[in-house]
């Protein structure tokens, strides 16, 4: 372990609690946990169960960790590998919750998804969740979790956080778990040990800084700033936060926790209420996080001019849009939007204009159900559409597929299908949740799956 660490960790902690931390850091291994969907419920896992995250009611620790890209019903979004301490998000909703039930929320740097695809969880329905990620590479592996996932009322976005701040007041929770320094991945991972210094630090506190004071405009006031890291030091953590409240306007707000849990709270001698996990008392790797109410004015809304709004349904009638409609379990609560000549969405109608604008404001990757491209005269059903929890089970054919060919599916291999199966576009299955499309062709079948998706191995 790094020297400078250990001091740093000293001065926080005092000796003999850095000690327990750092030989927890050399020396114990990081338990597993997934988080299971309840849209999409299944009794198997792949793996026998720990226990509960205590947290979180949807968490588990693995007793040990199994090959999960093997197993296809996490392709089909049944369930999500998460550390198990970033579930403590959902302690931060309930206490939003006893102030109001918030119906916008953006989490600012979500990749890979496992903290949207809870926050996503524990939202009403019809409640809207922007999950943005910056860098371009990123945010596509965040719209694909997300897809899995199933639910539709999303948007994914990729843009940088000051993007978000002509739309003003827009969101009730802005959630960021801020890129840090990663001292709290120390025990998985070498290369972090590797790439930490003290000027890491320091020039990641100001980067978070940066980052929370440029999208502050879009949080509303009286709104909640869920602010995390998965490091330990003060100056990413309670310094941050101190400096948030005075100089952006906020005041922290206290959030439930049990003794038995492991949560440690303040660091640095100011008793605030924040949370740390650390790796030898609470059953999780480092995060830190603090829950902020906006107490500052926030500005209006400004409108960009000039700019075409992407989503535009100000057109022509959808060729066929009756029928593609259909394909959506209570259709009547969505409406179809186009977001390009090819391609058509749908979104719930009570969110129609708030995903328009935002689409308006930020690139989007994806938005609500994509339902259909159209190539000339085919409209081919699109992958988001089998994956949806909205999908309507009578409008496609479902083949059952066993392990192997679950599998060669999730390669992108060929499948051979009974001949009962109808022809045209059928939704390849496994243990009855959807893994995409096939194109039965009769003597062949099409595997529609997509190619940057696909199995490597």
């Amino acid at each position: 372990m790094k020297q400078d660490f250990c001091i740093q960790m000293e001065a926080l902690l005092g000796q003999d609690e850095a000690n327990m931390l750092t030989q927890a850091i050399e020396q114990s291994t990081p338990p597993v946990s997934v988080r299971v969907n309840a849209l999409k419920p299944s009794d198997t896992l792949r793996a026998p169960t720990d226990g509960a995250v205590p947290w979180c009611a949807a968490g588990q620790y693995l007793v040990e960790r199994p090959r999960f890209t093997y197993d296809p019903l996490l392709h089909a979004g049944c369930y999500y590998v998460q550390e198990a301490a970033s579930m403590f998000v959902e302690q931060a909703y309930k206490q939003i919750t006893t102030d109001f039930t918030p119906h916008r929320l953006l989490d600012l740097c979500a990749a890979p998804g496992g903290k949207s695809t809870l926050w996503r969880s524990l939202m009403c329905d019809g409640d809207l969740l922007v999950a943005n990620e910056p860098i371009r590479q990123r945010a596509q592996i965040l719209a694909e979790n997300l897809t899995k996932w199933g639910h539709p009322d999303v948007v994914c976005t990729s843009a940088y956080p000051d993007e978000f701040a002509p739309l003003g007041s827009f969101f009730d929770v802005i959630a960021a778990d801020v890129p840090c320094s990663g001292e709290g991945m120390f025990r998985k991972d070498a290369v972090a040990i590797d790439e930490w210094s003290p000027q890491a630090v320091d020039s990641c506190a100001a980067r978070q800084w940066q980052i929370i004071e440029s999208v502050w405009p879009a949080l509303r006031q009286g709104g909640y700033l869920v602010y995390s890291t998965c490091t330990y030091n003060r100056q990413e953590d309670e310094d941050n936060v101190v400096r948030i409240c005075n100089e952006l306007g906020a005041e922290l707000v206290p959030i439930a926790t049990q003794p038995e849990w492991g949560i440690a709270g303040d660091t640095t001698g100011r008793n605030l209420p924040v949370y740390h996990f650390f790796p030898h008392k609470a059953k999780g790797e480092g995060l830190f996080l603090a829950l902020l109410r906006k107490t500052s004015e926030a500005p209006v809304a400004k409108e960009k001019k000039g700019k075409k709004q992407r989503g535009n349904n100000n057109q022509p009638g959808i060729q066929g849009g009756a029928e593609i409609i259909k394909w959506i379990a209570n259709s009547h609560e969505f409406k179809l939007l186009r977001t390009d000549e090819a391609h058509v969405i749908a979104v719930r109608q009570s969110l129609a204009d708030d995903v328009q604008r935002v689409c308006s404001s930020v690139r989007a990757l994806t938005a609500g159900i994509m339902l259909v491209e159209e190539k000339g005269r085919k409209r081919i059903p699109q992958h988001a559409l089998a994956l949806s929890v909205q999908r309507a089970k009578e409008a496609f054919p479902v083949a059952e597929l066993s392990l192997d060919d679950a599998l060669n599916y999730l390669r992108r291999e060929g499948i051979t299908l009974p001949p009962d199966v109808p022809r045209g576009y059928v939704v390849a299955s496994y243990k009855g949740h959807a893994l995409g499309f096939l194109n039965n062709l009769g003597a062949r079948a099409n595997n529609l799956y997509p190619q940057e998706w696909r199995i490597r191995n």
